[in-house]
Formats: C-alpha cells, structure tokens, sequence
C-alpha cells in the first residue's frame, strides 16, 4: 500500500478512468462496507457559493459554545490536510493515512474517483473522532456529490447561480433541484438564498422537509454599525458584523444562525458564542485584505455570482489609484462574464496559467480579455493593460513590480490562483503587513 499522504493522493487520482463520475452508489457501497455511522449532529452544506463561509461560521459559534467540532471543507488552498479539521485545526498526515487504508480494503473491486475515496476516508475520520458536532460542505452539486451518502440533522443551501453547467443543469432552476437532494424527509433545511429557485421549494415541500425560509421563518436587517437576526423563537439583536469581510457574508451569518436555532435542543447555544463566534472567525481567500503597500485582496471567487459580489466589495474600499489584477481560472467558466463584471476597476490584468489539465493558460485569458466589446476592457481603454505568466507567483511578482504603494492587487478565480500564492508566501512590501 502506499506509505505517505501524497502516494495515496496519487493512488486515489489514477484509480478511476473519469476524473469526475457523478454518481453515488460507489460511495454507498463501500461507506456501508467501512460501517460509517455519525453518532453526532450532522450538518450538511451545499451551494453554488457562500458553502465555505457558512460552514468556518458555524464551526466558530460551535466551538465557542464549547462543543468539540469535526469539519470536512473543500478545496484546500495549499495542504489536502486543510480539508478535515478537528475543533478548528487541520488533521496531520499520520491521522489520515489508517482511514486511507481501511477505504483501499473495504472498496474491492469498486473503482472510485479521487473526490470519492478521499471524502470516504475524511467521513470515516470524523466519526470515530470525539467530537460532538460534525459539519460536511457539499463539493458539487449534491444529488451525487459523495457528501449525500450520509444522512443530516440539518441541510443548509446557500446560494444558488449557474456554475458547473455542464454537469448540473442549464438553469438556476435545474443546479437548484441537484443541490435540494441533500433534504431529507422530516428533518429542518435551512434556505439563505434570499431568492431561491421554485424547484428547491417544491422538492422540500414534497418530501415533507422542515423549510426554513428567508423572510418566512427568519430574517436579518442591520445598519452601518450593527445587525439583528431574528427566527423561530429566537432574536439576536446588536451583533457585529462577522470578521470575514463582505456584504454578502451577512447572508451566510443568517443561514448558519437558522441552522443552529434548528439545532438547538441538541446543540444548545448562547448569544455570547454567537457574538465571539462571528467575531472571531477566520477563513483564508475570501475577500481577504492583507495590509500594506500596495495594498492585497485574496478572493476565490470563480464565477460570475462570487465575482460580482467581489466587485461590490472592491468598490466598497476606501480610494486606490489603480488596480492591478492577478487571474487564473478553470476553463469551463463563463470567462468573458467573469472579466466583464471586473473590467470597470480592473487598471491592469495580469492572466496567469495554472498547473491544473482543466485549467484555462494564460494565452487563453489574453485572447478572451482581448475579444471583449471596445468600452468594456476596463476604466481606462485603450490604456488599460495585460500581460500571461506561466503561474501565480509569476504574475503577482509583475503586478507588484508595476504598482505604486497606494495601490492595490487583486488575485482573484480559482483555489488554485489563490493557494499558488500562499504556497509560495506573500511577497515582502513596504508596509507591515500579515503574513
């Protein structure tokens, strides 16, 4: 058998002949042979975005009502171990490798694919650990992500945009009703999307799930200092506004209060942890302001949705001259929606090539930037500009090297964008920043 983490990473990416097989009997067969059961409160997440935020949220109120958590967050930005997380710290490769190998003898014949095996042997962790609450974040879709082979106390759905077309659906009302599948019949589903498709409604209604529903069965308003919350039964009021930066992230501070006001008879929580839990949770590459000069924004946002709510946090930010923009994203985006909805701040675009196959290049970033309508390149047409590197660091290394230190740059689109720079560090400037 392989020895060390990143043989079985290895082994698990050559196993199956389709790098994504949508389907979820694979997964059922061999988590009913490995006996996976969660003794504890399950959570399970899905959506197009705002998963991730919702589930650090959750995590850090639990944790500060003093419960011990279990997480399962995808993808990582630079470590696989970033992935399964035990009261809020990443697992090490020597807590991984047994449940790799328990999967490797229980799966026979079965061939999975990568995401399969590895969520199989990140569950199989998380339910012998002692923790008392477990949180699962749905990687795709959720009618056959590997995450819906295990029932929940409560399902939460974020919001719902077009991504990831080709394998869920043309419309938000097809990708909606993939990612209802994780309901189940009986138990609470909590719905942040403020306008969710028709068809997650009625797939919960005819299945006979506890909805919960924005404006219906809880709501959230607030000013510039503060915010309240209020739902069935239960009213938070003057909180602050959670430490992850965002208009948008007050949405997904309302979904993971309903989830937990569901929850509460088993996981019984006080105002107080509410209010340190938002305070004090943290979740790397979303809109994340890394102080100094220039000034640098990290955000994971890779379709036209997360990078429309992006650009309103931009916006939002006190005056830059210019800003310089560092992008690499998976080819199946919707490119031209993406830079068109980044285009009015973006001064100068620095299109970076990434080491996955799915990957745009570089070349293919220029030539969609350079197909855009005359007017819509960016503010300052024709003198706006654009440069391809070979990767990530590459392409930040020439941003910094052209921005002046009231500046600011943005590296922004796929996880792969994002963690390529963290791995390779945060490059020194002229003001103290945090690393």
């Amino acid at each position: 058998m392989p020895i060390t983490l990143q043989d079985w990473l290895a082994h698990c990416a050559a196993m199956h002949p389709k790098t994504m097989d949508l389907s979820l009997e694979r997964t059922v067969r061999v988590a009913r042979t490995l006996g996976i059961r969660f003794d504890v409160p399950v959570i399970i997440v899905a959506g197009t975005n705002g998963k991730g935020s919702t589930c650090a949220m959750l995590e850090s109120i639990l944790r500060h009502a003093g419960y011990r958590t279990g997480l399962y967050q995808k993808p990582e930005l630079v470590h696989f171990n970033e992935r399964c997380k035990i009261d809020g710290a990443a697992v090490d490769d020597a807590v991984l490798l047994p449940h790799f190998e328990a999967v490797e003898r229980a799966r026979g014949a079965t061939t999975l694919t990568q995401f399969e095996f590895t969520t199989l042997a990140i569950a199989r962790a998380l339910s012998l650990a002692e923790v008392d609450v477990v949180i699962l974040e749905v990687g795709m879709g959720g009618r056959y992500d590997s995450v819906n082979a295990f029932d929940s106390d409560c399902a939460v759905i974020t919001s719902i945009d077009l991504d990831h077309m080709q394998w869920l659906g043309p419309d938000r009302e097809t990708i909606g009703l993939e990612k209802a599948q994780i309901m189940r019949p009986g138990r609470p589903c909590v719905i942040s999307d403020p306008l969710p498709p028709d068809s997650v409604v009625r797939h919960g209604e005819s299945i006979g799930a506890d909805l919960w529903l924005v404006g219906r069965d809880f709501r959230h308003e607030g000013d510039r200092q503060q915010w309240r919350w209020e739902g069935r039964g239960r009213r938070y009021n003057a909180l602050a506004y959670p430490a992850l930066r965002g208009a948008n992230q007050l949405i997904n501070a309302s979904g993971a209060l309903a989830a937990l006001t569901a929850l509460r008879d088993r996981l019984p929580i006080t105002a107080q942890a509410v209010r340190t839990g938002l305070a004090l949770v943290e979740l790397p590459g979303r809109f994340q302001i890394v102080p100094g000069q220039p000034t640098l924004v990290l955000d994971v946002a890779h379709n036209a949705q997360s990078v429309a709510a992006l650009a309103v946090n931009l916006d939002q930010m006190g005056f830059h001259p210019r800003t310089h923009a560092v992008f690499g994203v998976m080819r199946d985006k919707d490119i031209p929606a993406i830079l068109a909805r980044m285009a009015p701040l973006v001064d100068a675009w620095h299109f970076c090539s990434l080491e996955s196959a799915r990957a745009a290049t570089a070349d293919e970033l220029l030539d969609a930037w350079q197909s855009c309508p005359p007017g819509t390149r960016g503010p300052g047409v024709p003198t706006s500009t654009a440069s391809t590197h070979a990767a990530p660091p590459e392409a930040l290394a020439a941003a910094m090297a052209q921005a002046d230190p009231a500046d600011r740059i943005v590296v922004f689109g796929s996880f792969q964008t994002v963690g390529a720079v963290l791995k390779a560090g945060l490059p020194r400037r002229a003001a103290p920043h945090l690393g």
